[in-house]
C-alpha cells in the first residue's frame, strides 16, 4: 500500500485555511499514487489549540469542516484514497471531558469513524488533559480494515510509552502493544511533535525500534511550521518491519510524502545536518517567519548594539523576512563606544538592512532633571543604569506602533535566567528570538551564521566582550560569573531540575552555585512579562516552566 503523509503547516484556529492546505495536499498525494493520506495530530485546528478548545462552537465548527472536506475530496476523486483526519472530536457521553483527541477516518465523501488519543501527555508544554478525555486503548480499539490491511491508528504521545525503550514509563497502557496483540498489520501515527535540540536522534531510533520489536511497518506523520514558541520540525517518516528508515520528508518545512509501506521502492533520504548550531539556527529561522506572519506582522524592527545577541537575533531576522523588511535602531548613549556603533552598521550593510539612528544622550538628561529632586542626596547606581535600558526600549516600541513593525527583543537565556536584563527595557518587545539559547549557544550560532553566510556578522562583534555598555568600562563579567561557568550551571538548574545542592556536589563553586541559584529565583518575576520566545532546549522557560512567584527557594 502507498501511503501519504501529508506533512502541513497549519495556522491554529484556521479551519478553513487548514482545511485547504489539507486539500491541496491530499491533491498532491493523489498524483503521486497514494492509497491512503494521514495528516498530523489535530491538523484541522492546528496544535496546540490550547484554551480555544474550550469553546464548544470552535470544536463543532471543526468536526463540520471535516465533513465538508470528506465530501468535497470524494467528489474530486471518487475512487480516491481515505483520509486520517486530526481533529478534535466532541465527547457526547457526558462523562468526563468535552472533546476528545481524535483521528477521523474520513471516506467514500463521510467520517467513517474516529479513533482516539488514549495517552494524554501532562508535562513540559503540553496540557492535554485539561481539554481531552482519553480514548480506549484495549481490544484493538484504533484498529481499521482498510484495503486488505489491519492499520493501527495512534495519535503522537500514543507511540510514546514503549516499555522497552523507555526506562520509565509514564503510563500504565501501551496502544501500540494493545493493537499488535488485536492483529494490525501495520502503524499508523498522527503527530505533533515539538522540536527541540537532539530530539530528532532520540524520535527516530524509538521509531525504527518500535518497528523492529513488532516485525510492523510504521509510517509517521509529523506537523512542520511555528505556533507561538513551538516549532514542529517535520521530518515524516516511513519505517520497514525491520526497523529499517524508508523515507522521510523534509525538515522544518511543509512536504508531502508518498511511499510503500511494503518498502518495495526506497527513497533517497533527505540529508539533514543535526548539528546544534545547524537545528537551531533553522528553528529560529522558520519560528520567526512564522510567529510574524501568523500574527499578521510583515515587518520587524531590534534594537541593534554592536553586541552579539542582536547580531544573532538580526541575522535570523532578516533571513526569516527578507533584510528589506528588517530595520536596525542605534540608540547610542554617552557610553556606547564608537566601535559598537561602526560594528552595528557594518552589520547591517552585510545583511541588507536599513538602519535609523536616535542618540538617546537628551533624553537621558531629560530624565535626570525630572528626576534630580527625587533623587537628591541619593547616589547613582543601577537605577540610572536602567533608565537608559527603558528609554530605549520607549523609543523601539514607539517606532513598533508608528510603523506596525514587530519589535523583537535580544536577550538570551542566560541573562533571563539571572535577571541581567530590564523589564521595560531591553526585555520590550513582541517576540524573544533567543531567549531560549544560553550565551555559548548563541556565540555557536553566529559562527554557524559566518559559515553559512561569509562573515555576515563582523569579527569585531564575534571577539568583543559582551557590554551593556550603561556606565564607562561595564563588561557583563564583573556582575556575572564567565559564561562558561554559569551556563553549566543553568543547564543543571533549568534544563536537569538539578537543585543548588545537587550542583554543589558535582563540583561546582558552592558561592557561585548559591548566587545563581537565587538570581534564577528572583527573576521569577521578569520571566512571567518577557516576551514568548522559541523552545530550543528539552526544558525551556515558557508554558513548559511553572514555577511560583510567592515561594521559598529550592533546597
Amino acid at each position: 500500500m502507498r501511503i501519504g503523509l501529508l506533512q502541513l503547516n497549519p495556522k491554529v484556529g484556521d479551519l478553513r485555511g487548514n482545511a485547504a492546505r489539507v486539500e491541496a495536499a491530499f491533491d498532491r498525494a493523489v498524483a503521486l499514487g497514494a492509497e491512503l493520506c494521514i495528516t498530523p495530530e489535530l491538523a484541522l485546528t492546528g496544535y496546540p489549540p490550547r484554551d480555544m478548545l474550550l469553546y464548544a462552537g470552535f470544536a463543532c465548527a471543526a468536526r463540520a469542516e471535516a465533513e465538508a472536506l470528506a465530501a468535497r475530496l470524494h467528489a474530486r476523486h471518487p475512487a480516491g484514497p481515505a483520509l486520517v483526519l486530526g481533529c478534535p472530536e466532541v465527547n457526547a457521553s457526558g462523562l468526563g471531558k468535552g472533546l476528545y483527541n481524535a483521528a477521523l477516518w474520513c471516506e467514500d465523501g463521510t467520517v467513517r469513524l474516529s479513533v482516539r488519543k488514549s495517552l494524554l501527555p501532562t508535562y513540559d508544554v503540553f496540557d492535554e488533559a485539561r481539554y481531552f478525555e482519553s480514548g480506549d486503548a484495549s481490544n484493538g480499539a484504533g484498529v481499521v480494515e482498510y484495503r486488505g490491511m489491519r492499520l493501527a491508528v495512534t495519535i503522537c504521545e500514543d507511540l510514546w510509552n514503549d516499555k522497552d525503550y523507555w526506562p520509565h514509563r509514564l503510563y500504565p497502557v501501551d496502544p501500540v502493544e494493545a493493537a499488535v496483540a488485536a492483529g494490525a498489520s501495520a502503524l499508523i501515527n498522527l503527530s505533533a511533535s515539538p522540536f527541540s535540540l537532539r530530539k530528532q536522534s532520540v524520535r527516530q531510533d524509538m521509531l525504527s525500534s518500535i518497528a523492529k520489536k513488532h516485525g510492523l511497518p510504521l509510517a509517521y506523520c509529523n506537523q512542520a511550521g511555528g505556533n507561538d514558541e513551538l516549532v514542529f520540525d517535520g521530518r515524516s517518516a516511513l519505517f520497514g518491519p525491520d526497523g529499517t528508515l524508508l523515507a522521510r520528508a523534509a525538515g522544518f518545512e511543509e512536504d508531502v510524502l508518498v511511499a510503500d509501506l511494503s518498502g518495495a521502492r526506497p527513497q533517497v533520504l533527505p540529508t539533514d545536518d543535526l548539528s546544534a548550531p545547524a537545528e537551531t539556527w533553522r528553528a529560529l529561522v522558520l519560528g520567526t517567519r512564522d510567529y510574524l506572519s501568523k500574527c499578521g506582522f510583515k515587518k520587524a524592527l531590534l534594537g541593534l548594539s554592536g553586541g552579539i545577541d542582536s547580531a544573532v537575533v538580526a541575522a535570523v531576522a532578516a533571513e526569516a523576512i527578507g533584510p528589506q523588511n528588517v530595520l536596525g535602531v542605534l540608540m547610542p548613549s554617552p557610553w556606547s563606544s564608537r566601535g559598537s556603533v561602526d560594528d552595528s552598521l557594518e552589520l547591517a550593510r552585510n545583511l541588507g538592512m536599513e538602519t535609523r539612528t536616535i542618540p538617546i544622550a537628551p533624553l537621558m538628561q531629560a530624565f535626570n532633571t525630572a528626576l534630580a529632586e527625587s533623587f537628591a542626596g541619593l547616589p547613582q547606581d543601577t537605577t540610572e543604569e536602567n533608565i537608559q535600558s527603558r528609554i530605549r526600549g520607549n523609543l523601539l516600541m514607539a517606532l513598533s506602533n508608528k510603523t506596525g513593525a514587530l519589535l523583537l527583543t535580544t536577550g538570551n537565556k542566560s541573562e533571563l535566567a539571572v535577571g541581567y536584563c530590564t523589564i521595560y527595557g531591553d526585555m520590550s518587545g513582541g517576540f524573544a528570538v533567543i531567549s531560549d539559547l544560553p550565551k555559548t549557544q548563541v556565540y555557536a550560532l553566529a559562527r554557524h551564521i559566518n559559515a553559512l553566510k561569509g562573515r555576515a556578522i563582523p569579527q569585531a562583534i564575534m571577539d568583543k566582550a559582551p557590554s551593556a555598555e550603561l556606565k564607562p568600562g561595564q563588561k557583563d563579567q564583573d556582575s556575572l560569573p564567565p559564561y562558561e561557568v554559569l551556563d553549566a550551571i543553568l543547564a543543571l538548574h533549568v534544563e536537569k531540575d538539578k537543585t543548588a545542592a545537587e550542583i554543589m556536589a558535582a563540583g561546582f563553586d558552592a558561592a557561585t552555585v548559591a548566587r545563581v541559584c537565587a538570581l534564577v529565583k528572583g527573576a521569577e518575576f521578569k520571566r512571567r512579562q518577557a516576551a514568548p520566545g522559541i523552545k530550543v532546549a528539552w526544558r525551556s522557560f515558557g508554558s513548559g516552566w511553572r514555577m511560583p512567584l510567592a515561594a521559598a527557594p529550592l533546597p
